[in-house]
């Protein structure tokens, strides 16, 4: 689902980011007013396991790929907005450092997967949890709502590619940006999404949030501060998924709509104007490799300077949230 450059035409990034605009101003509001600054850099630990969940490729009927998100668990954990910011900066990190998504569709992969996402699935999880109540409502409002929130960013990635060829073509009908029309793009995300990507997507929030509730209780917006000992099992889990990164790397073949521009080409049959001659932006560890380094060891050195950024990131935005809240008074 990240969106590469030159995918979608200029006018259509640019709509993307305008419409991000007042969300992104909308979540930073709430994280300043509803979030307490101790929480503040636990968000960034959350979105930790985004960003690892999103290194993490399973293999899709058709011989693509995909992956988890886990923006339903981080708005379970901290609310929707602040899952918003949370994974929006993961995306940015991605795309700026690792070339994971383009910078130009940055604002569509964000409306995707920082806004549908979590507050589809958080919405679908608060009516089961309140129609079952209890740790069972918790878990299977977790697993439904996450596994609806992935199709439903999936299936807005699909119509933002398959509106690309009707309305963005040259005088011969070959299209500028994306080729594929809806009645291609929607049916080959949505499949892989419904069948493989959505169960990845709920089993991972499932399985993290009741490691969570379990043995880091206090890991949460409404719940007292983290201790340096409490959060030892949650920087336990986030190590054992960065080592465990590499484990990505076995899914072979290309996302679907993540293709080079040659790959493309080879495809359709020519390359469109637009991706061959659109801007490129040049990252420092493309494909989350490290120079020479085997890929197992880029891997594992990019998930840690994504945890690293991430972590830092949200430390450094604390002073900005409301002031620490006595949970005992």
């Amino acid at each position: 689902m990240h969106i590469p450059e030159n995918y979608l035409s200029p006018s259509t990034c640019i709509l993307a980011t305008v419409a991000m605009a007042p969300v992104w101003r909308a979540a930073a509001r709430h994280l300043r007013e509803e979030v307490p600054g101790e929480k503040v850099p636990l968000i960034g630990v959350a979105a930790a396991f985004s960003f690892l969940a999103m290194m993490f490729n399973v293999p899709l009927p058709g011989g693509t790929t995909g992956h988890a998100v886990c923006g339903t668990l981080i708005a379970i954990l901290f609310g929707p907005w602040s899952a918003v910011l949370a994974i929006s900066v993961a995306l940015a990190i991605q795309a700026v450092f690792f070339g994971d998504g383009g910078i130009l569709s940055l604002g569509a992969n964000c409306l995707n997967m920082a806004f549908a996402l979590p507050f589809v699935g958080h919405a679908v999880y608060s009516a089961v949890r309140r129609a079952i109540g209890g740790e069972r409502g918790e878990l299977l409002g977790a697993g439904i709502g996450s596994y609806v929130g992935l199709n439903a960013a999936a299936l807005l990635c699909a119509l933002e590619f398959g509106v690309q060829p009707l309305l963005f073509h040259d005088a011969s009908g070959a299209a500028l940006y994306c080729p594929y029309p809806l009645s291609v793009s929607v049916p080959a995300m949505m499949v892989g999404h419904l069948s493989v990507a959505g169960l990845a997507e709920a089993g991972l929030t499932v399985g993290i949030l009741a490691f969570l509730r379990s043995a880091a209780p206090s890991f949460g917006i409404e719940t007292r501060a983290d201790s340096p000992a409490g959060l030892a099992p949650v920087l336990g889990l986030v190590l054992a998924l960065v080592a465990a990164s590499p484990l990505g790397l076995l899914a072979t073949g290309d996302a679907w709509g993540e293709w080079g521009v040659e790959d493309l080409a080879g495809m359709v049959g020519y390359t469109p104007a637009g991706l061959g001659s659109g801007w490129e932006w040049g990252s420092l560890m493309p494909d989350y490799a490290v120079g020479v380094l085997p890929e197992w060891i880029g891997y594992i050195v990019s998930a840690i300077v994504g945890v690293t950024l991430l972590v830092i990131v949200f430390r450094l935005a604390s002073p900005i949230a409301r002031p620490r809240v006595d949970f005992d008074a």
